[in-house]
């Protein structure tokens, strides 16, 4: 039994980056499923369009490349370097977070609360990655 009172030690900041980046796809994908539920967005899909886009390969190879940016930030956010680590979080998180913000408008109440949530988890990536300090050499 050991008598340790110090607290946890922290989580390597990578680690952190690649947890939020989790929970942010996480989010995306149960409000993409939770949106079949609609009966407005089951009707546009039928029709063959959602919003304004035609579904089709194009629209489909969108979506895909939307999800897969910030998929792509858990490995990364873990993989890369501490420099360019750094730098793409600041860069991909704030982008990321003004399509949540654009898609959100005018939506549901569910889709809205996602959204505020996903902010979060982006704005505190944005936060880490900006004080995260270049580690020491001996």
């Amino acid at each position: 039994m050991t008598t340790d009172t110090s607290p946890l030690t922290p989580l390597d900041v990578r680690i952190r980056l690649a947890a939020l980046w989790t929970a942010t796809m996480v989010l995306v994908a149960f409000v993409d499923i939770f949106g079949f539920y609609r009966p407005d967005y089951r009707e546009q899909i039928e029709a063959g369009r959602v919003f304004v886009f035609d579904i089709g390969q194009p629209f489909m190879l969108g979506i895909i490349i939307y999800v897969t940016i910030p998929t792509l930030m858990i490995a990364l956010s873990v993989l890369l370097p501490h420099r360019s680590n750094r730098l793409t979080n600041l860069i991909v998180a704030p982008l990321f977070a003004l399509t949540i913000i654009g898609a959100a408008i005018g939506e549901w109440g569910y889709y809205v609360l996602a959204s505020g949530v996903e902010l979060a988890f982006l704005v505190t990536i944005v936060t880490l990655s900006a004080k995260w300090a270049m580690p020491k050499r001996n």
